[in-house]
């Protein structure tokens, strides 16, 4: 309502930053949420504090609209041979390039605040690691066929500064959720890629899509599987239970469905396989959350 009272030129301004920032596509903010509040639950046993979840829920989303903004400056040439982001604003001349790196900055600059005044000397030293693979990741498509990988590790460095916020210090679990969170996004990244893939052969966009070929299903049950293996070792380590169990149950049941959405390689079944994943990340959640309460 607040919005249809404005003129039709700041409404249309508004819906292209909105757009930029894909805040009519929350789907990149779950996937990088829930991995988090593994995190962030682990580290507090069940009782992760107010304040943490606050900061690192404002922190993910601000974080993923400026990786939104400095992605699409860097592929603003490229995006307009791209079939699904033709009409992306920048891409499409109503957003100049440098209002996308203002956003990018500002909205960093807000994250770094909230890191600097809340939480502890640990995290505010994590947090240039994860500045610095925000800027880089959309740029690596350029150099290597492996920008998931970079992708993997800036969407999981929020893994290790949660948990320094909420306990203090780092540990063996940590570096296990991170490791299976970079293996996950590998995964749900390729298939997203696969999406792209023949427009990307054709403009030279490099992806593990186009890396693994044919081997592209094989190689992302082997990565899913990986993922399951690992969270099995953390709630092993971690002494969790039932709950933690069948969360973890659900994610490979839901792994095994996404194998099939994408059997054919279509644009459509890779792409809902992709969004799929949103649930997989939930299932472990709540399977956590479950399990800390009742132990």
């Amino acid at each position: 309502m607040f919005l249809n009272a404005m003129p039709d030129h700041v409404q249309s301004r508004l819906t292209d930053y909105a757009r930029l920032l894909r805040i009519d596509r929350p789907i990149g903010s779950l996937l990088l949420l829930w991995p988090t509040y593994w995190a962030l639950w682990l580290a507090g046993d069940g009782q992760p504090s107010i304040g943490n979840i606050v900061i690192f829920t404002l922190g993910v989303f601000f974080m993923r609209a400026a990786g939104c903004a400095i992605n699409d400056f860097a592929d603003r040439d490229w995006d307009k041979h791209v079939k699904r982001t033709q009409d992306r604003p920048l891409t499409a001349g109503r957003i100049e390039p440098w209002e996308a790196v203002a956003l990018f900055l500002g909205l960093c600059v807000a994250s770094f605040l909230m890191v600097v005044l809340f939480t502890n000397t640990l995290t505010f030293y994590l947090s240039f690691g994860g500045l610095v693979l925000a800027f880089i990741y959309p740029f690596m498509k350029r150099y290597t066929h492996l920008p998931q990988l970079f992708l993997g590790a800036a969407f999981s460095w929020a893994i290790p500064m949660a948990w320094a916020a909420q306990a203090g210090e780092l540990s063996q679990l940590t570096w296990l959720l991170f490791t299976a969170n970079v293996l996950w996004t590998v995964a749900y990244d390729t298939l997203y890629a696969m999406v792209d893939r023949d427009d990307d052969l054709k403009v030279g966009i490099k992806s593990t899509a186009i890396l693994f070929g044919d081997a592209d299903r094989a190689i992302i049950g082997m990565l899913q599987g990986l993922v399951i293996l690992i969270l099995v070792m953390v709630g092993a380590r971690a002494d969790l239970g039932t709950f933690f169990y069948l969360g973890v149950s659900t994610m490979a049941g839901l792994f095994v469905y996404h194998q099939y959405l994408a059997r054919n390689r279509e644009r459509a079944g890779c792409f809902k396989a992709f969004l799929n994943n949103n649930w997989a990340g939930f299932a472990v959640f709540v399977g956590l959350v479950l399990d800390l309460l009742v132990r």
